[in-house]
């Protein structure tokens, strides 16, 4: 009786994993990379950010977090846009300093359907401006490539940063993530971002775990070298209405 109840759970937990599996349409995977996916047509969601940096041990340098509020919306089933609000705080020895830190509009658009290419493509641009019209002045752009291999995930994201100001410089900087759906409101991953131009890399697990209504990705980021800060850790919720 005992193995044809475990048998019974087994069957009743694959048979929710099958039908769930694509249920959470804008449910993140990861907290620095981006995957191949919008927000469904019509559909809003508001999502938070909690981002906290330390400098590596040898630079001086003032531990920061950052907070972003987002509110993003479906224009169709392949483009959304959306816009950030974002705060900072910097702690230094006995000093905290809090201060409003500008705003992003961000747009990303699906190219073709999942499957149609060997990778799944989708286009990402963002603008990012600071308080009162001060720098930053930047425009953001990614090319996500994505491929889902059952209930694997491999998304990279090739970056490209400009400063819009005069004489602004161009950068070039990645994210890449794997993750595995280890049951159908959970997924384990691993992820790696840095820069082209300054040779920094970081690396790291996270973790994401998805309700009705209500997501969370909570990933961590170890410096692999000195230009690099020693820890970033972030945190993100989403809640679809």
């Amino acid at each position: 009786m005992r193995k044809i109840k475990l048998f019974s759970l087994a069957v009743s937990l694959c048979l929710i994993f099958v039908v769930t599996k694509d249920s959470f349409a804008d449910w993140r995977s990861y907290v620095w990379t981006y995957e191949y996916q919008t927000m469904p047509k019509g559909a809003w969601e508001l999502e938070y950010y909690l981002t906290s940096s330390m400098p590596h041990h040898e630079k001086p340098g003032i531990n920061t977090f950052k907070q972003q509020a987002e509110l993003e919306y479906g224009i169709t089933r392949r483009w959304d846009v959306s816009m950030y609000q974002m705060y900072k705080i910097n702690n230094k020895a006995s000093e905290t300093d809090s201060k409003y830190d500008g705003f992003k509009i961000r747009t990303r658009y699906r190219i073709g359907e999942k499957g149609k290419f060997i990778v799944d493509p989708l286009l990402y641009l963002e603008y990012i401006r600071g308080p009162d019209f001060s720098k930053p002045n930047v425009i953001e752009g990614k090319l996500v490539l994505a491929k889902d291999i059952g209930y694997l995930n491999l998304s990279y994201n090739q970056i490209f940063e400009r400063d819009l100001e005069s004489r602004g410089k161009t950068e070039s900087a990645y994210a890449v993530g794997i993750s595995y759906n280890v049951i159908p409101a959970l997924k384990l991953g691993f992820e790696s971002n840095g820069s082209y131009s300054v040779r920094k890399t970081a690396v790291g697990p996270t973790l994401s775990w998805s309700g009705k209504k209500v997501w969370v990705a909570l990933g961590a980021a170890w410096g692999v070298n000195r230009r690099a800060d020693d820890l970033q850790a972030r945190l993100i919720a989403g809640y679809a209405f």
